[in-house]
């Protein structure tokens, strides 16, 4: 068989680049400028064939490279770039892949070709119901969820409804997909539908029976196209025909399939009803409608149970899952989120601050209080002006009360201004100018005993104020 397909290779290398191949080239005028271009689509044609040998030889490590999808999880593939770790992205349960494609292209059959990979029974009836007749089938009206393997919970494949012909129609439906998610069951009626049609897509839902599951976000788009009509459309001239190649192209450059940079990924199907040639030169034709590489972004999956095929599964999911896992959103702390997960830290530290204002409060009172009844009473002020003298009956100033103590020195009050005042002698005010002792605190305190003892009592200061003098002070000149 490989060597049979390596004569085919040589062979189809040497016609259909020189000869099939070229004569699309014919059509364009030899100038210098098309000339490179065509070499460069003939180089990119032979590394297309070349592609199949290669695959037919990895095939012999079909068994390493299918454990490695089954030991994938989402976000096992991330690349912690950019100082990013997984803990900042938002990882899904499971890893989401959306299969899209015009109507017969084969999307429910690649499902079954996909799970048959991974099944340990080779013989188990397909999961996916597949149309024979695609112009009287009804094809998938609801979205199917299929998780690979089947039990697992690692990444799943959506069968969706196939593309209308009106782009319009098909850019709604996608961007409704792509930025609200998809659930399992749910019922796709487009605008366009008739009105029996519509009529029979719903009583097809009230017989389902069961409600919608939960709703994925979309990770990776698989976009599916059937081999032998983009062959057709390449070659014909019927409008018919060519409404296939502009369906993809149109559908193909919604900017919601994309991914930041990454483009969906292309799977051709039917490829077992066309020559290798044939294969080769529909992969080249859409690497240049759809400006993808042809051996890196566009996988041939013919309806065949051999190796090669399988392997081209394997590579094909390898290429959707790391992808996935690369463009997978960061986490979003929108403002409810962090108030909801703050307000218990929130509340806690309330509680913390009111408990230390509480707290700085009594303190503070209990220190206050313990300085006011430890504190020692306020010293006199040697500057402080004792009031005037009580007059007497007879409206003479009664004479000065002697001190409490011999060690108290009361100042006396300073003599108004006026010419017939005399001047205190200097031993009273060295006694104002001396600071007040601590003695002098506790005869302002209190008395001590005895206080009363003319005995004890020390002879009044030596001053001497003429009080008849001054009387006019508090009499007035008319008293004088």
């Amino acid at each position: 068989m490989d060597e049979e397909f390596s004569e085919q290779s040589k062979k189809d290398d040497d016609s259909e680049v020189f000869g099939g191949y070229g004569d699309v080239g014919r059509r364009i005028s030899w100038n210098s400028d098309f000339e490179a271009d065509q070499r460069r689509r003939r180089g990119v044609y032979r590394e297309v064939l070349e592609s199949y040998n290669e695959l037919r030889c990895r095939s012999e490590n079909l068994e390493a490279a299918t454990s490695k999808i089954l030991s994938y999880y989402p976000g096992a593939w991330i690349e912690e770039v950019g100082g990013m770790r997984l803990s900042d992205y938002d990882v899904p349960k499971t890893t989401s892949l959306l299969l899209i494609g015009p109507k017969g292209s084969g999307k429910s059959s690649l499902v079954n070709k996909i799970s048959r990979v991974f099944e340990d029974d080779k013989f188990a009836p397909d999961r996916a119901q597949v149309s024979y007749n695609t112009s009287v089938g009804d094809g998938t009206y609801f979205l199917q969820e299929y998780m690979i393997p089947r039990g697992s919970t690692s990444f799943c494949l959506y069968d969706t409804r196939s593309l209308s012909d009106d782009s319009s129609v098909n850019m709604a439906m996608l961007t409704h997909w792509m930025t609200r998610g998809v659930r399992h069951g749910e019922l796709v009626i487009r605008d366009s539908d008739g009105p029996i049609l519509q009529m029979r897509i719903k009583c097809k839902a009230r017989q389902h029976g069961y409600s919608s599951s939960g709703i994925r976000m979309v990770n990776f788009v698989i976009f599916v196209v059937n081999g032998v009509s983009i062959l057709k459309s390449m070659y014909s001239d019927d409008e018919v025909e060519k409404q296939y190649t502009e369906t993809v192209a149109s559908t193909f450059s919604c900017p919601f399939l994309s991914f930041r940079d990454d483009k969906p990924l292309i799977v051709v199907t039917h490829g077992d009803l066309l020559s290798i040639s044939d294969r080769a030169l529909v992969r080249v034709h859409l690497g240049e409608l759809l400006g993808v590489h042809p051996t890196k972004q566009i996988f041939d999956i013919p309806e065949s149970c051999d190796k090669a095929t399988e392997m081209a599964i394997v590579d094909m999911l390898h290429y959707s899952l790391e992808h996935a896992d690369r463009n997978l959103p960061c986490k979003e702390w929108s403002s409810s989120k962090v108030f909801k997960k703050s307000l218990p830290a929130c509340l806690f530290l309330l509680i913390v601050l009111g408990i230390a204002v509480i707290a700085a409060h009594i303190h503070g009172t209990r220190t206050y209080m313990s300085h006011t009844h430890h504190a020692p009473p306020p010293s006199v002020n040697k500057h402080c002006v004792p009031p005037p003298p009580p007059l007497s009956a007879d409206m003479h100033p009664a004479p000065p009360t002697p001190p409490p103590s011999a060690h108290t020195y009361r100042v006396p009050p300073p003599p108004p201004p006026s010419a017939h005042m005399h001047r205190a002698p200097p031993n009273a005010q060295a006694h104002r100018a001396s600071p007040p002792s601590a003695q002098t605190h506790r005869a302002f305190s209190s008395p001590p005993p005895g206080a009363h003892d003319h005995k004890r009592r020390a002879p009044p200061p030596n001053d001497h104020i003429d009080w008849n003098s001054i009387r006019y002070l508090w009499l007035g000149p008319e008293d004088d």
